[in-house]
């Protein structure tokens, strides 16, 4: 039998054993724009999901503070002041050392919370590896407005300017695609579009999330309001959802965010595999996912 560990080399591989936090996905099952405030932000009702798609954040104990960008999708990130990461890491208030990894599995601002999940994973991993409480609720706001709802993996609401979440507890199982014609919109832009602010709220009450074709069949009566001026600044969003349209076994196509990320909800997971397929075969420039909500 082999002879334990000094304990200084079991403390040795503990504190080099890197804290890992996945960033997944943030889905905006829903968004409604019901007004605008005299400062400019506008006034949301979105219902959110999280996805087992996402990044990863790695952090290992280290002297001073590093960020190293690896992934499909690290091209362009810059490693500066910036950087959500870095704003996390700094946003503790001290002066702490830290190798952090972040693995860019999903495209850069592409309407799925990517930068605000990649913070939100960041403050998880150092609060864990450091022993410090998480920063607080206007510290994470400080660092965008989706951070707060990215802190947990639960469906969500949000109100107000993205500052007002209600957990709803896990959603039900859901088969989906995710697909990015790689293609970017501003969302500022996007807004810009809107032919109105002041649209309706989302329809309540929302069913319990127990009764799976209930629950689709009230969020199918739902909207995104920024999908028609984002399909007016790139088409192609369009042609993504009519593509999803066309699969078999769909039961929802919508856009997330402010674009250009489009999903689609299936019946069955083997009808979203064999979609999935179809969709990169016929579209092999597109960025086509298979994955499901975390649960």
């Amino acid at each position: 039998m082999a002879k334990p560990l000094p304990p200084h080399l079991m403390w040795r591989m503990t504190v080099d054993r890197p804290t890992i936090q996945r960033a997944p996905a943030k889905i905006n099952l829903s968004l409604h724009v019901t007004g605008q405030r005299a400062d400019g932000y506008h006034l949301l009702q979105s219902l959110v999901m999280f996805t087992e798609m996402g990044d990863v954040v790695r952090a290992t104990p280290a002297d001073t503070l590093t960020l190293r960008i690896d992934g499909p999708f690290a091209t362009g990130l810059e490693v500066d002041d910036s950087n959500l990461v870095l704003r996390a890491a700094r946003s503790f208030g001290v002066t702490r050392g830290a190798e952090l990894r972040l693995s860019k599995n999903l495209p850069v601002a592409s309407g799925i919370g990517g930068g605000s999940a990649d913070a939100a994973a960041t403050l998880r991993a150092l609060s864990q590896m450091w022993g410090l409480p998480l920063p607080d609720h206007v510290a994470q706001l400080a660092l965008g407005a989706d951070v707060p709802v990215c802190m947990t993996t639960d469906l969500t609401l949000m109100r107000g300017i993205g500052d007002d979440i209600t957990r709803l507890g896990p959603a039900p199982d859901l088969h989906m695609i995710l697909v990015n014609p790689n293609v970017g919109v501003s969302t500022p832009v996007v807004f810009q579009g809107l032919a109105r602010k002041d649209n309706p709220p989302m329809s309540a009450p929302m069913p319990h999330t127990s009764d799976r074709a209930v629950w689709l069949d009230w969020l199918n009566t739902q909207r995104n309001d920024l999908e028609r001026p984002a399909r007016n600044i790139a088409p192609v969003i369009g042609v993504v959802l009519d593509a999803l349209a066309g699969q078999s076994g769909y039961q929802i196509a919508r856009m997330s965010g402010s674009g250009a990320t489009c999903f689609a909800i299936f019946e069955t997971e083997q009808a979203c595999a064999v979609a999935t397929n179809a969709l990169q075969t016929a579209h092999p420039d597109w960025w086509v996912v298979q994955t499901c909500n975390v649960t």
